[in-house]
This record gives C-alpha cells, sequence and structure tokens, in this order.
C-alpha cells in the first residue's frame, strides 16, 4: 500500500526533457519499484510502500535502501550500477537531479542494457541454450563461494522466518482463500520440520550466506563478458541472507515453471559439479516449493494493487501455488546406473532421464568424467594428461561416485550415475548404494556395434569426456566379464533409447510397489 505521494517525481522521471532526450521514456512497473528507460540510463524508483517483506515508505529508508543497492549489485554486475541520484525541488517548484532544493525521493541509476538480452525474454524466443545455462550456473557457484558467511539462526529459523512472511502476505490478498493459505502453510511447516536437522547443519558449516536473493529469469542478462546476475534483494536480510541452495533454487523453479526441466537439470547438477555440495540435495524440492509460493503471494499482491494487466495474472499465480503443493508432496528415491563402452550415448540418455527422475529439479547426474576433472582442476573441453587416467585415479574417481550417490540418496534425492562400469568390482559397488540406502536399483548397459561408437565419438562435440577411438580399442579389447544390468540397444535413435530407460525405470518402480 503506498503511503506517500510520489507522484512529482514520477511526472518528472517520465518527462523526456527531463533526461535530455526527445524520445518516449519507457516504463516498467512493479509491485515495489518503477524503473524509467531514458537514452542509454535506466532510472529505478523504489515505491513507497509498506509491505510484510519490504518497508520504502520513508524517504529516509529509500535513500537507504538505493544505496544498499548500488553496494550489493556491485558484487555480480558492477559495471551496471552508476550511483544514487537525488530528485531535487528548488523553491521555484523546479525538478532536477541533484540539485540546491529539497530532495524529495531517491533513484539508483544505472546504464541501460538491451532488455532482449534479458534471461526471461530470451526463454520466450528459445534463445537460452544448455552450455550457456550452464555457465550460469558456475557463475552462480562462483558468487555463492565469496558470498559473507551469515551466522544470525539457525537454519531452520532462518527459513521458518521467510514461512512468517508468506502467511503475512497470503493473509493480506484475496485470489486466495483463508482454507487454501492454511493448507498450503501447514505442508510448508511439516516439511520445515522434516528437513530441519540437515538445515541446521548446514547453518553452522557456514551454507547461509548473503545471496542474491531475487535469482529468477528476469533478474540475469547476457552480457559482453557473458551471464551476468542484478537487481538483488537489498530491502530485507531474511530475504537476502540464506542457504545457498535456496538462493539457486528461485532459478531452478523459474526454468521448470516455464516448461524447461532439461536447464533445470543442468543448472542444478553443475552447479554442484563446481560445489561439491551433494548433501543438500533432497533440500531442492522443498526449497523450489518456497520459491513459487513466494510467486504466488506476489502475483496475488501485484493483482491487487496493480489489477491485471497481462489478463493473465490470476492464473500465473495459481500456477504458482499449484507447483508449490506438488513439489511438496514425498516421492521415493530411486538410483539409475548407466554404463557402456565410449561413444554408446551414455551422456546423452543421462542428460535426457534425469529430469523427469525424483521431483523437481530431477536427479542427480554423477558422471565420471565430470568429477575427474573436478577432482583434478581441469575445464571442460580441454583435454586431461594421461595421468589422469591411471588405475588409482580412475579407482577414486569411482569411489567418489559412489560416496556421492549415497550422499544424495540419503538426503531424499534420485542419483542417474553415469560412467564406463567396465569392471565388475564398478557395477557391484554402485548397486551396493541402492541396497544400503534401501532404494530402488536400475543399472542399464548400453550397446551398439563397434563401428557405431567409432563413428559417435569421431562426430560428437567438446564435452567432459577425452575418449578417443584408440580409448574405444582399448575397452573392447579389456572386456567387461558378464553383464547382470538390462540390456540396452544404444544403436537406435536416441530419443528411442531414452524412452525405452524411461520404461525400464517405471516397470522397476511399479514391481518393487
Amino acid at each position: 500500500m503506498l503511503v506517500e505521494d510520489q507522484s512529482v517525481a514520477i511526472a518528472y522521471l517520465r518527462d523526456p526533457a527531463s533526461h535530455g532526450i526527445t524520445s518516449a521514456v519507457e516504463v516498467i512497473e512493479t509491485h515495489i519499484s518503477l524503473i524509467f528507460l531514458a537514452g542509454e540510463k535506466a532510472y529505478k524508483l523504489k515505491r513507497a510502500v509498506k509491505l510484510p517483506y519490504a518497508d520504502f515508505s520513508t524517504l529516509a529508508l529509500r535513500q537507504r535502501y538505493c544505496k544498499a543497492e548500488l553496494a550489493l549489485n556491485g558484487r555480480t554486475a558492477p559495471e551496471i550500477y552508476c550511483g544514487a541520484r537525488r530528485i531535487t525541488q528548488d523553491a521555484s517548484g523546479k525538478i532536477s537531479f541533484d540539485g540546491d532544493g529539497e530532495t524529495i525521493d531517491y533513484v539508483v541509476e544505472m546504464h541501460r542494457f538491451s532488455q532482449d538480452m534479458l534471461f526471461d525474454r530470451m526463454a520466450e524466443r528459445g534463445q537460452l541454450s544448455k552450455p550457456l545455462m550452464e555457465e550460469t550456473a558456475e557463475r552462480i557457484a562462483d558468487f555463492h563461494r565469496i558470498a559473507g558467511v551469515v551466522h544470525r539462526s539457525s537454519g531452520k529459523q532462518n527459513l521458518s522466518a521467510v514461512l512468517d512472511i508468506n502467511d503475512a502476505a497470503f493473509s493480506a490478498v484475496t485470489l486466495f482463500s483463508a482454507e487454501q493459505t492454511t493448507v498450503l502453510n501447514t505442508l510448508f511447516r511439516t516439511a520445515l520440520d522434516r528437513h530441519a536437522p540437515l538445515l541446521d547443519e548446514r547453518e553452522r558449516a557456514g551454507m547461509i550466506r548473503h545471496c542474491h536473493g531475487d535469482l529468477h529469469l528476469h533478474n540475469i542478462f547476457l552480457g559482453p563478458e557473458g551471464p551476468r546476475m542484478f537487481d538483488c534483494i537489498d530491502f530485507n536480510d531474511n530475504l537476502a541472507e540464506s542457504d545457498i541452495l535456496y538462493d539457486l533454487a528461485f532459478l531452478l523453479m523459474d526454468l521448470w515453471h516455464r516448461n524447461l526441466p532439461d536447464f533445470a537439470n543442468a543448472v542444478v547438477n553443475r552447479y554442484l559439479d563446481r560445489t561439491g555440495d551433494d548433501a543438500g540435495y533432497g533440500l531442492f524440492p522443498f526449497l523450489l516449493a518456497l520459491r513459487a509460493a513466494i510467486r504466488a503471494h506476489v502475483g496475488a499482491t501485484q493483482l491487487r494493487d496493480l489489477g491485471d494487466q497481462t489478463g493473465h495474472a490470476a492464473e500465473e499465480a495459481r500456477a504458482y501455488r499449484a507447483l508449490a503443493l506438488d513439489l511438496l508432496r514425498e516421492e521415493e528415491p530411486i538410483l539409475v546406473a548407466i554404463g557402456g563402452l565410449s561413444g554408446s550415448g551414455k551422456s546423452t540418455l543421462a542428460e535426457a532421464i534425469a529430469p523427469q527422475l525424483g521431483l523437481p529439479p530431477g536427479a542427480r547426474l554423477l558422471e565420471s568424467d565430470r568429477l575427474r576433472r573436478a577432482m583434478l582442476g581441469h575445464v571442460r573441453g580441454a583435454p586431461m594428461p594421461a595421468e589422469a587416467y591411471r588405475p588409482e585415479v580412475s579407482k577414486t574417481v569411482y569411489a567418489a561416485m559412489t560416496e556421492k550417490a549415497e550422499l544424495v540418496i540419503n538426503a531424499g534425492g534420485s542419483v542417474v550415475a553415469n560412467a564406463v562400469f567396465a569392471r565388475a568390482e564398478e557395477r557391484q559397488a554402485i548397486k551396493q548404494v541402492a541396497e544400503k540406502t534401501g532404494v530402488r536399483f536400475v543399472g542399464l548397459w548400453l550397446e551398439a556395434d563397434p563401428s557405431i561408437l567409432r563413428s559417435r565419438i569421431g562426430m560428437r562435440p567438446v564435452t567432459d569426456s577425452d575418449a578417443t577411438a584408440d580409448v574405444l580399442d582399448q575397452q573392447l579389447s579389456h572386456g567387461t566379464g558378464e553383464i547382470d544390468w538390462i540390456r540396452v540397444d544404444a544403436g537406435k535413435l536416441r530419443a528411442l533409447v531414452a524412452r525405452k530407460a524411461l520404461a525400464l525405470v517405471a516397470q522397476a518402480r511399479l514391481s518393487a510397489d
């Protein structure tokens, strides 16, 4: 609800003459701010609102949070933030930037970038790609690594504060009934109690940090130097200081909501490849549900205050609530292992089925080539030295895979383990993870004529694997011993192989039930 009249400042910012331009000023409205796009610059005015999660109701508060916005966004996109500007009015009534008169409001000044480069717009045009999303995941992981650690409360209390805000926000809108709000809030409190021990453990380990806080597609853009995150939360420490996985969850939820599950799964897996934070994997459905619920009540608030400008705001808010409800259900994890010689399509199959296993964002993908690179510090695309494939190194890689698989499953997440698995002891070790954790196991062995394998190796783009035709010849000469996994003809079209694999997984679930 607006508590101060900002009409004079808004009229000034809308006027092209204020910016020394002749073209119209484009205005973007949200429930807490107005952004004025004028020439090469953009000016962000915080609305004089007081909400359960944001208070810009006084001039002093707006000044404070403009300064906070500059400092916090300087961590991830310093090149676009110029400074805080005063809007002043002198005795004659003249309005100007940084004049001698009385300050009537504050704005954040930014260098303007093409709105077409916002990730949400790129998503709408089908211009996002898996490599771009994986690069974004790595940027986020690197940011989280340097973000300041915060110790204010327990992990449970940190997210309980978010639930308190959600409770108040849902109660303040009319789109959802009191009964609907109670049902959702009760499910969230139950889930929070279930995850509390792990959340508290993560807090003690320093996983609560001063994060971005609003990390969805609209707040990421593609700049000259790659993906950039901007417009972080600067107005509420309870929302910005969170578990790093909760920060990432907003992007994952946004991708899932937009029916881009493959990208969501690629992001979470590349992020964890970078950070090694596998023990928290089972938290993601709950964290995504929280993010979906926030979107639901924010949308309902906008509907109440600004009306239905798009014509489907109510439908969108209800869809977010429905997603939150779906994410709060429980589902038993499953472990799928995919083996086969080089060129058999293991990675392609693993990436195809991982988004469809378990609750969003899908299964944790543990790939031997990725693990090897992460352990030895070799970037993707750069050939690894022969020493990286010594037997003792490979043994360490497979041991790490089984250890991570156990961590993820014990946390409640599903796993797709992808490696050659040429040795019987390697196949047995991954199967024993399922036996130890009490989850269903599906072992898939991909096989195809050697000529097909050689052809694929020769044609495939840059990947995490260094396998060559010579490597394949060595695998063929060494043999694999008896294979007791389900054999899958990998010589068929890859879409058919993925369909067959998912059918086998579904069959395993049904037989276990």
